[in-house]
């Protein structure tokens, strides 16, 4: 077992050939915004061609996916999702796994990376998809109400975990990448969320925390905190 008090890391997936990775779902958006902008070039309209420049470029850096390294570290829970924390605590019950869990909220705002990455190694045993509303995703009673898909872990020692993708009062689309009874590594990116969205994170309730509302967590690098 890996000692917590040792810095190493891992990749869990082959480091990017490009100086600024774009997720693949991100291409034909881009495109896109890219196409109108030339278009309204073409007309000679300077003001609108700016802004679809400036437009296309929002766009690029929203859907960049930068490559990360894992801390290697026994059974440490990686963020999923890069954002804030906005909320932490046991609760007596949820709609994905039987009896109480640790939650942990992650808000990302427009300006985040929005590509999500699997927090523990294991193997995805269920996914569940609900289309929900579309409250601001900062919001606690987003967790239920919006549209979210919740993908539920069992480890190698039979304990179960569960993170959510939930959309936001912008976001419309949600992207998974992985399937059921599929093997996962911590730190693989499986899926995406688009323009503003939260991902909520539910672990075993003796599970140690090693994060406070109002931390900022990197998807694949922070550390969330550690099953018992």
């Amino acid at each position: 077992m890996t000692d917590k008090s040792i810095n190493t890391f891992f990749r869990a997936e082959s480091q990017s050939q490009t100086a600024f990775p774009i997720a693949k779902a991100g291409w034909p958006v881009i495109f896109a915004a890219a196409f109108v902008t030339f278009v309204i070039a073409l007309t000679g309209i300077v003001s609108l061609a700016l802004i679809g420049i400036l437009v296309t470029f929002f766009i690029c850096n929203f859907f960049r996916d930068p490559d990360r390294v894992t801390p290697d570290k026994s059974d440490a829970v990686i963020s999923p999702a890069d954002g804030r924390v906005v909320s932490t605590g046991v609760v007596d019950e949820n709609p994905f796994i039987d009896g109480p869990s640790l939650k942990i909220g992650i808000f990302m705002n427009i300006f985040n990376v929005h590509v999500n990455r699997i927090p523990f190694s294991g193997k995805i045993k269920k996914i569940l998809y609900y289309p929900g509303k579309f409250y601001s995703a900062n919001k606690e009673k987003a967790s239920t109400d919006n549209e979210h898909n919740a993908l539920i872990l069992e480890t190698d020692k039979q304990q179960r975990l569960c993170f959510v993708q939930i959309a936001g009062a912008i976001a419309r689309r949600i992207i998974c990448n992985v399937c059921e009874e599929e093997n996962v590594v911590c730190g693989q990116r499986f899926g995406l969320i688009c323009f503003g969205s939260r991902v909520d994170v539910y672990l075993p309730a003796d599970s140690t925390l090693e994060v406070v509302k109002g931390d900022k967590v990197k998807a694949g690098t922070s550390i969330l905190g550690y099953l018992q």
